[in-house]
């Protein structure tokens, strides 16, 4: 089974967590909830607190198949802040392994770490104008290698399923999966 980590920091955007853990688990793919702060217990954008299953601490020499990073004004902050989450992206990238950016995650965390090496990309608002290492599309989705970014939480069920279906390296079970929660995919 695939296994995926969703970095949790304290102000994430709760949508696009939740609606990309619960597409991902639907269609059996394993996601590990990892604290980005001290404790397991995170709070979001909207100040909805979340338990997650781990801390980064207790992860950090774990590789997965693919790492989640939602946004959310304040999370991806916190995110790009932590040099343990760098560190941790850094090494997933370097094993070819998912890295997949929502809303502003792919601008602050990536970009403003000189994470995104010259690849196709998309982030949300006009974040992409102080952006030096990347090539912004403005697209729903985009891939580009390794790198799975969403535009934002408008785009997350889009995101979420091409996540799913690269992990799987199959979209037949992803689209009959999204037909039977009545979505275009």
């Amino acid at each position: 089974m695939k296994q995926v980590a969703v970095l949790l920091a304290p102000g994430f955007e709760e949508g696009e967590a939740i609606v990309t853990i619960d597409i991902l688990r639907r269609l059996h793919i394993g996601v590990e909830l990892v604290s980005c702060a001290e404790s397991r217990a995170v709070v979001s954008y909207h100040d909805i607190p979340m338990v997650a299953d781990a801390t980064l601490a207790e992860r950090l020499d774990t590789l997965y198949d693919a790492v989640v990073l939602p946004g959310g004004p304040q999370g991806s902050v916190n995110l790009a802040a932590n040099k343990d989450v760098i560190n941790f992206v850094a090494a997933h990238d370097a094993a070819g392994k998912f890295i997949c950016p929502i809303c502003s995650a792919a601008a602050r965390v990536l970009a403003g770490n000189d994470l995104l090496k010259g690849r196709r990309y998309v982030c949300s608002g006009d974040l992409w104008k102080d952006v030096k290492n990347g090539e912004y599309v403005d697209a729903p989705v985009v891939e580009d290698g390794n790198l799975i970014s969403g535009k934002g939480f408008g785009h997350v069920f889009d995101f979420a399923f091409t996540v799913a279906a690269r992990l799987l390296g199959d979209e037949a079970p992803v689209r009959d999966h999204a037909d039977h929660i009545y979505y275009r995919w």
